[in-house]
Order: C-alpha cells, then structure tokens, then sequence
C-alpha cells in the first residue's frame, strides 16, 4: 500500500526528516522527469545531470525547514523553482568567474565558447524578465513556473491556484506576451 503523500508532505513540514526522505523517494520518478525538463531548456549550459539536479533540489528543500505543500502538485511545483533557481545560481556563478573570478577559461573553438556565454545569457534573461514578472502579477508567474518549469496541465494549475481554467489560459497569454516583450 503506497502511503499518502499528503500526510507524509505535513509530517516533513512538520520536521520529519524520516517523512520527507520517504516523499523524495515516493516523487523521485517525477522529480527526475522535472530535472531532465529544467535541464533540456537550459541546454548544454550546465555541468550538472538530471540526478545531481534532483539531489541538490532535495539538500534545498531540506533547508526550508517548515515549508508546507498542501499536496504533491504544490511539492512538485516548488521542486520545479528550486530546480530553476540552482541553474540560475550556476550560471551566474559561471558568468563571475569569467569576468574576472580568477579562472582561466580556454577554449580552442572560440565559437563554441560564444554560443554558449549566449545561450547563458539567455536563461538569464528569461530568468530576470519571471522576476519581474512577478514583481508585477505574482499568479501570472506562478502559473509561468508550474506550466513551463513544473510542467503541469491547466487543469493542474487550476486547482493548485483555485481559479478556472480559463483563467490560467488568460494568465499563460498575458505571460507570454509579457515575456516576448520583456525579451526583445
């Protein structure tokens, strides 16, 4: 019989560390199907793997002690933006060392080098304009981090927010607009 997420979701919000490694294990499938997803968007950017992802997410997601998850959509969504802030954090660590960190970064295709600092400063940008995004209209964002970060469906996000489904559709259009905008 598999346990109920739920409860074991309140047990770790509650300090159970027990609980909390027996919801990774329960989720593990879903929170690598995130981190391959989070991982395949930021391209070849990165140095981590699909599992150091999900295991750094989880040394992070023990940190925030008395975070509650009202289910296991609500975990996988909050998953899904600590995936996206540990990538953000690696490339802006990337970004300082090479304007002056003290690393040496040689390349013997100074094009690979280009494409790539562009591609950062893509996931950057993106990542930037979601902030201000969420400066502005944090439900549009949130429906931004469930549906692309997180992967959920509509009707997914619906519940997790409590409105309609038309109203996410509404809310991923103002988004999408937002950030073509913000990106140009």
């Amino acid at each position: 019989m598999t346990p109920n997420i739920t409860l074991l979701l309140r047990d770790a919000a509650d300090g159970n560390r027990q609980a909390a490694d027996q919801v990774v294990s329960l989720l593990y499938a879903d929170l690598q199907r995130l981190a391959r997803s989070r991982l395949r968007r930021a391209g070849d950017v990165t140095l981590l793997d699909t599992t150091s992802l999900v295991h750094e997410s989880y040394l992070r997601l023990l940190k925030g002690e008395g975070t509650e998850f009202a289910d296991r959509r609500h975990f996988l969504a909050y998953a899904a933006q600590v995936m996206r802030h540990i990538v953000i954090d690696l490339l802006r660590s990337r970004q300082a060392d090479r304007h002056g960190g003290g690393a040496w970064h040689v390349t013997l295709n100074t094009d690979i080098g280009d494409s790539v600092a562009q591609h950062e400063d893509e996931v950057l940008r993106v990542h930037e304009a979601l902030d201000e995004l969420a400066s502005s209209d944090a439900r549009v964002a949130q429906v931004v981090q469930m549906r692309y970060f997180g992967g959920l469906s509509e009707a997914e996000i619906a519940e997790c927010l409590g409105v309609t489904e038309r109203t996410v559709q509404r809310d991923w259009q103002k988004a999408r607009l937002f950030l073509s905008l913000a990106l140009k």
